[in-house]
C-alpha cells in the first residue's frame, strides 16, 4: 500500500491549513458509553478532564483569534464540571456553539436539565445514532443505548430541535458497524428521516455519514480479528482526490483536554503535534497558521476514502473514478 503522503503527491496534491474557521475542543475523555468504534477510547472510567485553567485559557484564544464556531467533543463533553460555563462564555462571544452528544448524556444523573440548557443558547446539537435499528446501534455501543438516545432525540424535539424554522440545529451521526464505507449519504439520510419519524415520531435536520478511523479502540477490534491490514487497504484504494479540499483539518485546530494542539482529533489521539510555531493554546495567535504543513499518516486515508468523512459528513456528493495507484515494489 502507497503511503498517504505519497498518494497525496501522485494525485499532484499538498495539504495546508486555510484560515481558521473552528476550534474543536476536547473536553475530557470521560464518557457513560464505551463504543466499540471509539477513537477516543473514552469511558466511564477514563480521568483525563480539562482543568478550569485551561478552559481559561481556550476562552482567551477564542478572543484573540476571532473564532466564530466552537465545536465542542470528548468523551461526552457534557460530563466536564465546565462544560456548561464553556457553552455560556462562547456564547456571549458571539460563537456558534456545537455539542457532540451521544444523548444518553441527559439521563445521568446531575445532567438531566441539559437539553433545556442546549436551547437556551442555541446550541446545535450534532448526536451519535449510528442506525435507526435497536440491534445494530446496541451491538456498537452498548445493550440499552438506542432506547435511552430515542428519549433523548425526543426531548430535544420538544424543545423545538429539528423543527422547521426553529433555528435549533439537531444533526444526526452515522458510522458504519463493521469495516466498510458509510453508504451515500444522501440516500442513507432520507432513510433515516424515514424510519425516524415512522416509528419513533423523531426529527432532525441533517445526517452526517463518517468512516471509522482505523486509530485507538477499532484499530485494536481490528487486528484482534485480523482485519487492520484488510481495512487499511480498502480505504487507501478508495482514495477519492476531490476530498482533499474539504478536509477538516484545513480550517479546524483540534484542543486536546490538556491545553496541546493538533490538526484535527484524530491525530489527536495519536498524538501527532500541530505543524508549526504553536503546540497549545495558550500560544494560539492571529497567524502563523495560514499556508502552514498538516502532519499526516496512513489513518487520513479515513477522512478521503469514497465520499470523503469528516466532523462535518460527507465531502464530495458525486464518486469520480479514480485512477488506479501504480503497483508498489
Amino acid at each position: 500500500m502507497q503511503p498517504f503522503a505519497l498518494t497525496l503527491r501522485h494525485h499532484g496534491q499538498t495539504l495546508r491549513r486555510a484560515p481558521l474557521r473552528v476550534l474543536q475542543v476536547n473536553v475530557g475523555k470521560l464518557c457513560n458509553q464505551a463504543c466499540s468504534h471509539c477513537h477516543v477510547e473514552a469511558g466511564p472510567n477514563r480521568t483525563e478532564i480539562m482543568t478550569a485553567e485551561t478552559v481559561d485559557e481556550v476562552l482567551a484564544a477564542i478572543r484573540r483569534c476571532g473564532v466564530r464556531t466552537v465545536d465542542l467533543t470528548g468523551g461526552a463533553p457534557e460530563l466536564n464540571p465546565h462544560f456548561e460555563r464553556v457553552v455560556r462564555e462562547a456564547t456571549a462571544l458571539g460563537c456558534h456553539v456545537m455539542d457532540r452528544c451521544n444523548l444518553t448524556v441527559f439521563e445521568v444523573p446531575g445532567k438531566e436539565h441539559l437539553p433545556e440548557l442546549l436551547a437556551e443558547h442555541r446550541v446545535e446539537v450534532v448526536a451519535s445514532l449510528p442506525c435507526y435499528l435497536e440491534g445494530n446501534v446496541d451491538l456498537q455501543r452498548g445493550r440499552g443505548v438506542f432506547e435511552r438516545s430515542i428519549r433523548g432525540l425526543r426531548r430535544l424535539n420538544a424543545l423545538g430541535y429539528g423543527a422547521e424554522g426553529s433555528g435549533l440545529l439537531l444533526n444526526l451521526v452515522y458510522n458504519p458497524v463493521g469495516t466498510h464505507l458509510p453508504p451515500p449519504q444522501a440516500e442513507l439520510e432520507a432513510d433515516y428521516r424515514r424510519e425516524l419519524l415512522e416509528r419513533w415520531g423523531v426529527r432532525f435536520n441533517r445526517l452526517y455519514t463518517l468512516a471509522n478511523m482505523p486509530i485507538s479502540r477499532f484499530a485494536h477490534v481490528l487486528r484482534r480479528d485480523g482485519e487492520y491490514d484488510r481495512y487499511l487497504e480498502l480505504l487507501a484504494n478508495a482514495f477519492n482526490p476531490a476530498t482533499v479540499e474539504g478536509l477538516m483539518c484545513r480550517d479546524t485546530v483540534s484542543v486536546g483536554w490538556d491545553g496541546r494542539l493538533y490538526d484535527c482529533d484524530f491525530n489527536q489521539m495519536l498524538e501527532l503535534p500541530l505543524v508549526g510555531p504553536y503546540r497549545h493554546v495558550r500560544d494560539l495567535g492571529t497567524r502563523g497558521l495560514e499556508g502552514a504543513a498538516v502532519a499526516v499518516g496512513d489513518h487520513c486515508f479515513g477522512c478521503t476514502a469514497g465520499a470523503g468523512s469528516s466532523c462535518g459528513g460527507a465531502l464530495v456528493s458525486d464518486l469520480l473514478t479514480l485512477e488506479p495507484l501504480p503497483a508498489q515494489p
